[in-house]
């Protein structure tokens, strides 16, 4: 069997969770909001008085795990890269109560021998009486799984940003253990807190999550631009381009066009893009 054929008749696991105030907390401190203590404007989201759930925590709700390591997937996992991710958030996300996620393959698309493959996935979250609280996208790329003779496709054009000079900056530092706090949400690969497997991966030490890095952006953007009113977030979509170490500084640059806020992060430090292609739409 193709392996586009195999993962779209893969039964992906339904993810659930039960949410509760410590999860919304634990997740906005593994982003680094809280760093400065007396900002109201993050408070809202690490305190338990009035306490708000930052909206990119849609990204880590009900997840199905690591199911492409299943064998039955055909999908060379040790090789698959996290490179794209959207949501879509349909009403503020609750602080408590069960939460249900179906993810289905939308997609999969074969780049050719030696180039691996697409595969696009959607993941839809309710609530337990089956309402909708945020949709989200992501694409896989599986770099050991080319060539298995799927049908010609091409890939969506990512968004594209203004060629003028972004219309603000926001930095926002990250702590040395920002990954070992962050992976308590959900997502404990040992490359994002063991030195011994990030060195044998090809890093000089342990890397940020990339979903970390999505959502440092996101903050970046709700302080920036919303002042902290998270409610204005309708979606958020943007492509990985490059890893991020614990400790770095993340600054975000943005462009305002009405409703529509481009933007693309880079490591100071190191002058780096490590999230490109961003966009964002606000009420």
């Amino acid at each position: 069997m193709r392996l586009d054929e195999q993962l779209m008749a893969f039964p992906v696991p339904v993810g659930e969770q039960e949410m509760s105030p410590r999860d919304a907390m634990l997740y906005a401190l593994g982003i680094g909001i809280g760093i400065d203590p007396v900002d109201k404007g993050q408070l809202q989201f690490v305190y338990e008085n009035d306490l708000k759930v930052f909206p990119s925590m849609a990204v880590v709700l009900a997840g199905p795990g690591f199911w492409l390591k299943d064998p039955g997937t055909g999908v060379d996992w040790i090789k698959v890269l996290h490179g794209e991710m959207g949501m879509v958030l349909h009403r503020p996300i609750p602080t408590e109560g069960k939460l249900v996620g179906q993810t289905r393959i939308v997609d999969v698309i074969d780049k050719g021998e030696n180039r691996g493959a697409l595969i696009f996935q959607e993941r839809t979250v309710t609530d337990a009486a089956g309402e909708k609280i945020c949709t989200l996208t992501s694409t896989t790329f599986a770099r050991g799984n080319g060539g298995f003779g799927g049908p010609a496709k091409i890939a969506p054009d990512p968004h594209q940003l203004p060629e003028r000079e972004p219309d603000g900056t926001v930095d926002l530092a990250m702590v040395p253990q920002s990954a070992l706090i962050y992976r308590l949400s959900g997502d404990y690969n040992p490359l994002h807190a063991d030195p011994d497997i990030a060195i044998a991966a090809g890093f000089e030490r342990p890397i940020l999550h990339g979903l970390c890095t999505f959502g440092v952006a996101c903050h970046g953007l709700v302080k920036a631009v919303l002042n902290y009113d998270s409610s204005r977030l309708k979606e958020m979509r943007l492509r990985f381009s490059a890893p991020v170490y614990p400790g770095e500084t993340i600054r975000v640059e943005y462009w305002k066009d009405g409703n529509t806020i481009s933007f693309r992060a880079l490591v100071v430090e190191r002058g780096l893009v490590v999230l490109n292609n961003g966009c964002a739409i606000v009420a």
